[in-house]
């Protein structure tokens, strides 16, 4: 409940409970929350992996929220890698993706310039207003060699040219 009170407060998409417990019980390694001193939720991360897919494991972000008292801080960032570093180890995911509006500046800095996203194509109305997202993706590769994170089946992650030789 505390998270959805916190995306309520940051966001203008909103999901039902039943939205959170799914992804809680399904993927409960995939998700983080950041508190402060006194124990509420002042930002969170809501992932999951891709399971209708034919291509390499990957994850998706579902949402990420920080409270605007909170921002700046580097916790977004945390809440980010911490979530990539979870995909990697228990799942294997080659990369994350995730949908941003086109509007959001602050949102695009973040995941350009910080954690390393590239846009990969423009989804148009994707947003309930209208808006159109930039669909991003994050390699994860690159970022369990920088963070000296353990992928669940290490020769199969790092085995990129296996699959290109057949």
């Amino acid at each position: 409940m505390h998270m959805q009170h916190c995306n309520l407060l940051c966001l203008p998409e909103n999901y039902q409970m039943k939205y959170y417990l799914y992804h809680g019980l399904s993927w409960p390694q995939l998700s983080y929350v950041a508190e402060d001193d006194m124990g509420q939720i002042v930002g969170y991360v809501l992932a999951k992996m891709e399971e209708e897919s034919e291509e390499d494991p990957h994850g998706h972000i579902t949402s990420l929220a920080v409270r605007r008292s909170h921002r700046r801080l580097g916790l977004a960032q945390k809440l980010m890698d911490q979530t990539a570093r979870a995909m990697v180890e228990c799942f294997n995911a080659k990369y994350v993706s995730l949908h941003v509006r086109k509007s959001n500046r602050a949102a695009l800095n973040l995941y350009t310039n910080t954690l390393k996203f590239t846009i990969s194509e423009i989804e148009p109305k994707y947003y309930a207003d209208g808006e159109d997202a930039f669909a991003m993706k994050r390699d994860l590769c690159s970022f369990a060699l920088q963070n000296d994170v353990t992928p669940a089946d290490p020769n199969s992650f790092f085995d990129n040219k296996k699959n290109e030789d057949k």
